[in-house]
């Protein structure tokens, strides 16, 4: 499904059979944004893990594997004792390095706004 032009978004459908859907859901959940953003350079599971505080060790191993699958990310075995495997982004998963950053930056620009916002609502629904 691509993005509709102006003026036409009452027409979008989004059909369920739409090949867009999963991939989305593997790669835009907030895991697989941040071992992206934290792969700037090769690293190793553990310097992943070291940088996303609060992964656990299996949903970090899901994330690196589902970006593998979807051509984002190559996993190296290191000729190393013992050995050592580490993760890169491909030129695929580089070519995302960008709109992700743009997301992330509005994120952090509006967070104020959007923690205000719902406890706003919050304590409407409450009380």
């Amino acid at each position: 499904m691509a993005i509709p032009e102006a003026g036409t978004s009452a027409d979008v459908v989004f059909r369920a059979d739409c090949p867009s859907r999963p991939i989305l859901d593997q790669i835009a959940d907030k895991w697989s944004m941040m071992v992206m953003a934290v792969l700037d350079e090769p690293r190793r599971f553990n310097e992943i893990k070291r940088r996303l505080e609060g992964v656990t060790q299996r949903v970090l191993t899901q994330t690196l594997r589902r970006l593998e699958r979807n051509g984002m990310i190559a996993r190296r075995v290191l000729p190393t004792s013992p050995v050592g495997v580490e993760y890169s982004l491909t030129p695929l998963g580089e070519s995302l390095r960008e709109p992700f950053g743009r997301l992330y930056d509005w994120t952090v620009s509006n967070a104020d706004e959007i923690q205000r916002h719902q406890m706003e609502y919050d304590r409407r629904v409450q009380g």
